[in-house]
């Protein structure tokens, strides 16, 4: 009765290529390729990501204890109070 929907028009000079689902593979090459490339981005990133939060952790940590620290009374301030 016609063209079914998809091909109701004749475009020259165009070629597609299509893959059939079934002959598709979901994960080609996971464990071969996957897991070293994921290894080899995390060591190039690491230098990059790490430092910056080793100073926040620093930087953390130091402002508790000396907020610890403030919130102490001074024992000799108080040697001669009865």
């Amino acid at each position: 009765m016609g063209r079914e929907f998809g091909n109701l028009t004749r475009v020259r000079h165009v070629i597609s290529y299509s893959l059939s689902p079934f002959e598709q593979r979901a994960f080609p090459h996971f464990f071969s390729k996957g897991i070293p490339n994921l290894l080899r981005r995390t060591r190039e990133s690491v230098l990059r990501v790490v430092p910056p939060f080793v100073v926040f952790y620093l930087v953390y940590t130091w402002g508790n204890e000396e907020f610890e620290k403030s919130k102490r009374k001074n024992p000799a301030a108080y040697e001669h109070d009865k």
